[in-house]
C-alpha cells in the first residue's frame, strides 16, 4: 500500500500494507462482538428456537389478548441472551492480566478460542443448559477481545489517525450486527434448525481472528513494557513504515521505564491522580449502555414484533437498522480526528433524545396494550429508531472504546480498560437482563427512562470530559488532566 500518512505534529508514519491488514484482523474481535449482539435478539424471535427451549413464551406470544409489552417477559429467556455480559464481566480481569504478562496478541488469541468453542456448543444444543454454557465461553470470549483488541489498536495507530483506526473496532461491531441480522432474515425461514445455523456461524468470525492473531504483531509498548525493547523498537519501525522512530520510542521507553515504579497497576488505580481517567472511563461506559442502544439491538425483532410486525418484518427492519449502524460508524472515523471526541457526542446527544422522546409519545399515544400500531405510526418509529441508532453509531458508540484507551498512562492501561470493560459488561448484562421486564412494567414510558439518561450524557460530555483528539498517549496526563479545569485539582501535588 505504501500511501504516505500525513506527519502527525510529534511523529514520521505512514500506512502500510501490513499495518492495514493488522488493523483489519484486529478488527475482526468487534465482529464478533456485533455478531452476537445481533445473532440473539434475532434467534430469540424465531419460532422453532422457542418451541424447543421456551416453550411457554410461544403459547403466550400466540394469545391475541396478552399484553403487547410483556408477551416476551421472561428470565431465562433474558438470560440467554445476559449471560455472556456477565461472563465476560469476569473475563475481562483476566484478560487484564494476560495483556500485560503475555502481551495484547495472545489475549486476541485466546478470545478467538473461546469464541469459537462457544459457538459450536450453541450449535449443537439439546438443553437450555448447553445454550447458557455455549453463551459463557461467547462471554469469555468477548471479554478478552474488548479488552485486548481496542489496546491494541491505539497502541499500534499513528497518533493523527488513532481515533479513526480505534473506531475500526466498533464499525466491526456494527458491521457484525448487520451480518447477524441478515444471516437471521435467511435462517428465519429455515425449518427446524435455522436458529442452529445462525449461533453456529459466530464460529466463522472467531476463525478469521484466530488466524490473524497468528499474522499481526505485538504493539511495540507492550513488547518494551515486558523487557523486550529491540522487538519493540523493529516492531514500531514496521508499523511505522519508516526507519526513523526514535523520538517515538524513546517516548514509549520513557513511559515504560514510569511505568516501572508502580508494582502493583490496581493499587495505583486508587491514586488520586488516577481517579479522573478511572471516573471518565467507567462513567462514559455507564453512559453508553443507558443510552438505551443495547436494548434495541438484542431485541429489535422482539420490539418490532411488540409493535405489530410480523416476524418477517420485524426481522428486516432490524436488517434496515443495521445497515444504518454501518454506515452512520463511517461518519465517526472520518470526522473523529477532524473535529474531536466531545463535538460529536454533544451533537449525538441531542438527536438521540429527540429520538427516543418521539418513540416514547407515539407508543404512548397510539400503542394500547392489544392490538397494534397502524401501518404508518410503525414506519415512523422504524425512522425514529434509525435516527437513534444513526447519532449513536457515530457518537457513543465507537468512543466508548476510543476515549478509555487514550486517558490511562502505561502504567496502569491494561488494568484501567480492564476495569472500562467490566464496567461496559455490567451494565450491557443489566440492561439485557431487565429490558424485556422492564418494558412490561413501564410500557412506553421506558423510551422516556433512557432519555433521561441521555440529558445527564449530554451534560457529562460538555463538563467533565476533556478533549483527547491529536495529543500522544504518553503525553495525556501532561496535555489534558493537568490543564483540565475541573481535574487538574487532582495533580496539585505530583
Amino acid at each position: 500500500m505504501a500511501e504516505s500518512g500525513r506527519r502527525s505534529a510529534e511523529y514520521k508514519s505512514k500506512v502500510t500494507w501490513y499495518v492495514f491488514t493488522c488493523w483489519i484482523f484486529a478488527a475482526f474481535g468487534g465482529l464478533m462482538f456485533g455478531y452476537d449482539i445481533g445473532i440473539s435478539g434475532g434467534v430469540t424471535g424465531m419460532d422453532d428456537f422457542l418451541m424447543k427451549f421456551f416453550p411457554k413464551i410461544y403459547e403466550r406470544r400466540l394469545h391475541a389478548h396478552e399484553d403487547n409489552y410483556c408477551k416476551f417477559d421472561d428470565q431465562l429467556l433474558q438470560l440467554f441472551t445476559s449471560s455472556l455480559y456477565l461472563a465476560a464481566l469476569v473475563a475481562s480481569f483476566f484478560a487484564s492480566r494476560v495483556c500485560t504478562v503475555l502481551g495484547r496478541r495472545p489475549t486476541i488469541l485466546m478470545a478467538s478460542m473461546f469464541f469459537i468453542g462457544g459457538a459450536v456448543l450453541c450449535a449443537l444444543a439439546e438443553a437450555k443448559w448447553m445454550l447458557i454454557l455455549g453463551r459463557i465461553l461467547f462471554g469469555v470470549g468477548v471479554g478478552f477481545g474488548n479488552e485486548a483488541v481496542p489496546l491494541f489498536l491505539s497502541e499500534i495507530a499513528p497518533v493523527h489517525r488513532r481515533g479513526a483506526v480505534n473506531i475500526l473496532f466498533q464499525l466491526f461491531v456494527t458491521i457484525g450486527i448487520f451480518i447477524a441480522n441478515l444471516i437471521n432474515y435467511a435462517t428465519s425461514t429455515v425449518h427446524p434448525n435455522g436458529w442452529r445455523i445462525s449461533l453456529g456461524l459466530a464460529a466463522v468470525p472467531g476463525s478469521i481472528l484466530l488466524i490473524g492473531s497468528l499474522i499481526i504483531t505485538e504493539t511495540p509498548p507492550s513488547l518494551v513494557e515486558r523487557g523486550r525493547s529491540e522487538e519493540g523498537k523493529q516492531a514500531l519501525k514496521r508499523i511505522r513504515g519508516v526507519d526513523d522512530v526514535e523520538d517515538e520510542f524513546q517516548q514509549i521507553v520513557a513511559g515504560c521505564e514510569e511505568a516501572k515504579r508502580f508494582q502493583n497497576p490496581w493499587k495505583n488505580l486508587l491514586s488520586k491522580s488516577s481517579f479522573p481517567a478511572l471516573f471518565i472511563g467507567n462513567t462514559i461506559q455507564i453512559f453508553q449502555q443507558f443510552t438505551g442502544i443495547n436494548a434495541i439491538m438484542f431485541y429489535a425483532p422482539v420490539l418490532f414484533q411488540t409493535l405489530g410486525f410480523r416476524s418477517d418484518a420485524s426481522l428486516m427492519s432490524s436488517l434496515i437498522i443495521g445497515l444504518v449502524n454501518v454506515l452512520s460508524t463511517f461518519v465517526s472515523i472520518t470526522f473523529v480526528d477532524k473535529f474531536g471526541r466531545r463535538k460529536l457526542l454533544l451533537q449525538a446527544s441531542v438527536q438521540m433524545f429527540i429520538s427516543q422522546v418521539s418513540i416514547g409519545a407515539i407508543l404512548l399515544t397510539h400503542l394500547k396494550p392489544t392490538g397494534s400500531l397502524e401501518k404508518s405510526m410503525a414506519g415512523v418509529v422504524v425512522l425514529l429508531v434509525c435516527s437513534f441508532v444513526m447519532s449513536f453509531a457515530w457518537s457513543w458508540g465507537p468512543m466508548g472504546w476510543l476515549i478509555p484507551t487514550e486517558i490511562y498512562p502505561i502504567e496502569t492501561r491494561a488494568a484501567g480498560f480492564a476495569v472500562a470493560v467490566s464496567t461496559n459488561m455490567m451494565f450491557t448484562f443489566l440492561i439485557a437482563q431487565a429490558f424485556l421486564s422492564m418494558m412490561c412494567h413501564m410500557k412506553a414510558y421506558i423510551f422516556f427512562f433512557f432519555s433521561a439518561w441521555i440529558v445527564a450524557m449530554g451534560l457529562f460530555a460538555y463538563f467533565l470530559l476533556p478533549e483527547t483528539k491529536g495529543i500522544p498517549i504518553e503525553h495525556v496526563e501532561e496535555r489534558v488532566w493537568k490543564v483540565h479545569p475541573v481535574w487538574s485539582k487532582f495533580f496539585k501535588d505530583d
